[in-house]
């Protein structure tokens, strides 16, 4: 396998790690359950632990409201493992995706599967409206740019002459 070296992994991740080196990636999925609570996430966790590089958490999988992809992932590193955040174009706007991104971000979360989305018209609410602002290589390219080419991440803002803005008025346009 290649060598790999810390400073050219653009998130630092594992999978991106595994990936790197030339290895066979070995990723689970989870689908939360459609009310509140962490009970199957735990337990197909400890099930997976020491079989794969990252968990996979499904976003709002057939279009049936579940808990969130972001929650669960976010319980996933409490329980020390490595999520991978899904997130589907179907139910937010580039403002919210890039928020969410954002939010996972701070809290430590690397990996990012970007989805159209099952249509809604499947789901338990087949009267909503689909969102689809982007659509899912667009949402690739616009969180590739936050990471790589806006300085939102996570050292505060610059302006592109490098001078530092207040992080109140740090703006990333998708």
């Amino acid at each position: 396998m290649k060598e790999i070296k810390p400073e050219n992994l653009k998130s630092g991740s594992n999978l991106e790690k595994v990936l790197a080196s030339g290895q066979f990636a070995c990723t689970g999925e989870i689908g939360p359950l459609t009310y509140a609570t962490f009970d199957n996430i735990d337990k197909h966790a400890e099930e997976m632990r020491g079989l794969v590089d990252s968990v996979n958490f499904t976003d709002n999988q057939t279009a049936v409201v579940r808990l969130s992809s972001w929650a669960a992932s976010l319980r996933l590193l409490q329980l020390g493992m490595e999520p991978n955040l899904q997130m589907v174009c179907r139910d937010r706007n580039r403002l919210a995706m890039q928020s969410d991104f954002l939010g996972a971000y701070a809290h430590g979360i690397r990996n990012v599967l970007c989805l159209t989305g099952d249509h809604q018209a499947f789901g338990n609410h087949p009267g909503c409206k689909g969102v689809f602002d982007l659509d899912s290589v667009q949402l690739i390219h616009m969180l590739k740019r936050l990471r790589d080419e806006l300085p939102c991440i996570p050292d505060g803002c610059q302006r592109p002459d490098g001078h530092q803005l207040n992080r109140e008025r740090c703006e990333c346009h998708g």
